[in-house]
């Protein structure tokens, strides 16, 4: 079977195609792209929703025709449209006019694909930008005459994972070696720390509070002049410490580091930022030497806070794995942490990370979700059936 998946969250515009079997470790990806909004957006240091959902209407029938191109699917053929389907596409897109006249141009001249199964991220995420991707799921679904699988993005994030064969296998084979997990899922709009009893079934534990980590990134990042996106500005400059003498003495705090429970909050972070380069006379807050350290500072606050929490939650649920996920997880700093922090402890927990290029939003991992779910027969939906939610959750 072939499964197109549709991965419109936030700012970028995704589509993967792959292939399954009856098994789980039956999956491989056949074709991925991603058109990135980043320049876009980096002007005004965030993503701009209704910015972001018009480059979505731009770029999903490209970004289509790419995918089905990348895995020999894409065929020439001139279609005259039936006017009763028109009609349904035009209610389906009735407010996305750009994108209706991109998919209609497509369906004119292309013959159907051969696909058998479609999955889309239907939440969380940017409400905007999650409705133009599931309504050109929708048009697809009519179109093709197969049904969908409604993911949830943070759980295509854990998804992400299991892309690697060798992670698969763990999963079905090896499910005590494995489960229960404890999963950090860390990006720029989502920070929550879940219980993974088994791939589909799950606990939140913690969450932010207010900003997410990768948000507190790009905030701080704008405050000290790097581009957007703020998480691998920061990353970058401070690995350039060593290179500069510590005289500034610059300490800021670790939000609810020793909490009881198990969320976050990074908005006092960034303000505790704000209030130090406020202070500092303009020629040293301007200075290489200041925005070096306080980008270090900073990364190592966030850092430490995020693996403090999630070791600690891995000890009381006795995690036999701690997952990655999400945008910020691609951070060098935070994966070595994580590394330090199990080499010492007793009962050592497996850890799983997606390769970089896969922490942050694609299709692949919508794509290996959906077919989870297809492989149980569940949550298949007719394209009728389907609509976004901006906070969607996971449990």
């Amino acid at each position: 079977m072939k499964i197109l998946a549709v991965e419109t969250s936030c700012d970028d515009t995704c589509i993967a195609i792959a292939k399954g079997g009856k098994t789980f470790l039956n999956f491989k990806i056949l074709s991925s792209v991603v058109s990135s909004q980043v320049k876009i957006h980096q002007k005004f240091g965030g993503v701009y929703p209704s910015l972001a959902r018009r480059e979505h209407e731009k770029n999903l029938p490209f970004v289509l025709k790419e995918s089905l191109k990348e895995c020999g699917l894409l065929a020439i053929k001139k279609n005259t449209i039936p006017k009763k389907e028109i009609v349904l596409y035009e209610k389906i897109f009735a407010k996305e006019q750009n994108l209706l006249k991109g998919f209609l141009n497509f369906v004119g001249q292309y013959k159907k694909p051969r696909i058998d199964l479609l999955a889309v991220t239907v939440g969380p995420g940017l409400e905007p930008c999650l409705w133009t991707g599931v309504n050109f799921a929708k048009a697809l679904s009519s179109w093709l005459g197969v049904k969908i699988v409604p993911v949830n993005h943070i759980e295509a994030h854990i998804f992400s994972n299991f892309l690697s064969s060798d992670a698969r296998r763990l999963a079905v084979k090896q499910k005590n070696v494995l489960f229960p997990s404890i999963a950090l899922i860390v990006s720029g709009g989502h920070t929550q720390l879940i219980l993974v009893k088994e791939l589909g079934k799950y606990k939140i534990l913690g969450e932010t509070r207010d900003d997410a980590a990768g948000e507190a990134f790009d905030k701080i990042a704008r405050i000290l002049g790097l581009p957007y996106p703020g998480g691998p500005a920061i990353e970058e400059i401070a690995k350039q410490l060593s290179m500069i003498n510590d005289k500034l003495s610059i300490k800021l705090p670790r939000p609810m580091i020793f909490s009881k429970d198990y969320d976050f909050s990074f908005s006092g972070l960034k303000t505790a930022v704000l209030y130090d380069y406020k202070k500092r006379p303009k020629k040293i807050r301007e200075s290489k030497e200041y925005i070096v350290q306080m980008a270090r500072e900073a990364q190592e606050a966030i850092v430490e806070v995020l693996v403090k929490k999630t070791i600690r939650a891995a000890k009381e649920f006795k995690a036999k794995s701690i997952i990655l996920g999400g945008g910020v997880s691609a951070n060098e700093r935070l994966r070595t942490l994580f590394k330090e922090k199990i080499n010492k402890m007793a009962a050592k927990p497996l850890l799983l990370f997606p390769e970089k290029y896969l922490a942050t939003d694609n299709a692949q991992m919508v794509a290996l979700c959906g077919y989870f779910y297809w492989l149980k027969s569940d949550k298949i939906k007719d394209w009728k059936n389907i609509k976004a939610c901006a906070d969607l959750r996971i449990a």
